[in-house]
């Protein structure tokens, strides 16, 4: 392979943002793109390839990044110019029926990565050194909540409230000393809730959608006031390529949609784009039901994106409206990979999460 030869590992590219994020590359650069994924439940390579030339620029490694060893051989042999660490467990609710592993995965498994990014880092030459960076893609979950005023914004103090954001924090941490003590060049965001097509089905948008279409009770926490700041996920991406390629080492760049909405809310809009797209006897806001809310709630989450808007100029295109139609149809029109997905993973769309009186409904 040639020496000049773009090259950029995505770690959990086989997820819902590293393979949209994948896509877009293999459409439109030339890179060559080193996807590192243990192909867990939510996984899936089948949508992200679409021609001949991407397959050859698109090289898959199989591989969990608690695997140290291997992970470390792994970056050395590819040798990249950029890594985009998106590897990571997500879901709130299995981060409260198993801690364990999303203390394994997202701690331990980035220290794995940044010290293996640090052994090849430090051996390549100076040229090379400025030119690299790592990436480290995190959640605005970090921060805490939020009451009915305020916004999160980089100099946010930290102050994570599930095993999920707590982990996730303690990520962000190590990234930060890894630049300030080894000179890794690391850059960290921090986004809202993202959305789109290929969205594991466990999430709300894409649960909401599927429940809708098959007529099933939609499930709302508690009283469907909580607030989240929703984000569509190509403009997510748009971001994180900014930052790859102006974003300041050292720094952390908070990334929203402008798209708060309650649960509720989001859900009633749900419900009447399928009243148009997919109509029944009765409006599919008759199928939403509350159930026992989440532990621990965050009650509202909400970014002040001004850092980035004005060092890289970076704006949200897709409106939270004109995303979420495009998100029901994509869904309508692809059942098969929902099914196909849920089917593999044993999921059914069963409630997730230990409420109060430890019982899953």
């Amino acid at each position: 392979m040639k020496e000049n030869i773009y090259k950029v590992i995505v770690t959990g590219g086989a997820g819902f943002i590293g393979g949209n994020l994948i896509r877009k590359l293999l459409k439109e650069t030339d890179w060559f793109v080193y996807n590192i994924d243990q192909m867990g439940y939510a996984s899936d390579l089948s949508w992200i390839q679409d021609s001949e030339d991407h397959k050859l620029r698109h090289i898959f490694f199989k591989l969990d990044l608690r695997n140290k060893e291997v992970l470390e051989k792994v970056v050395n042999d590819i040798g990249p110019n950029l890594i985009i660490h998106l590897a990571a467990e997500s879901h709130v609710d299995r981060s409260i029926d198993n801690p364990l592993n999303f203390i394994e995965s997202n701690i331990i498994g980035t220290f794995n990565l940044l010290e293996a990014s640090r052994a090849y880092w430090e051996k390549i030459s100076n040229i090379k050194k400025k030119l690299f960076r790592f990436i480290h893609v995190s959640t605005d979950e970090v921060f805490g909540t939020l009451g009915l005023e305020g916004k999160f914004d980089e100099k946010t103090k930290y102050s994570p409230r599930s095993p999920y954001s707590s982990s996730k924090a303690s990520s962000d941490h190590l990234v930060q000393s890894w630049h300030h003590t080894y000179g890794l060049p690391t850059i960290i965001s921090n986004c809202s809730n993202n959305f789109g097509p290929y969205q594991f089905p466990e999430k709300l948008i894409p649960l909401s959608i599927l429940k809708g279409i098959k007529g099933e009770d939609i499930p709302l926490y508690g009283n469907g006031l909580n607030i989240r700041d929703w984000l569509y996920v190509e403009d997510h991406i748009d971001a994180l390529l900014l930052i790859a390629e102006k974003g300041k080492v050292g720094k952390s760049y908070c990334i929203g949609g402008f798209g708060e909405r309650t649960n509720k809310e989001v859900q009633l809009q749900i419900c009447n784009i399928l009243d148009k797209v997919k109509p029944k006897e009765f409006p599919h806001s008759d199928l939403i039901k509350n159930v026992a809310d989440r532990p621990g709630h965050d009650k509202r989450y909400s970014i002040n994106s001004n850092l980035i808007q004005k060092e890289l100029g970076w704006m949200p295109k897709i409106t939270f409206e004109y995303g979420l139609e495009k998100t029901i149809y994509w869904y309508v029109d692809n059942l098969e990979w929902s099914d196909s997905i849920m089917k593999k993973s044993g999921y059914s769309g069963y409630r997730i999460g230990k409420t109060k009186n430890n019982q899953n409904i």
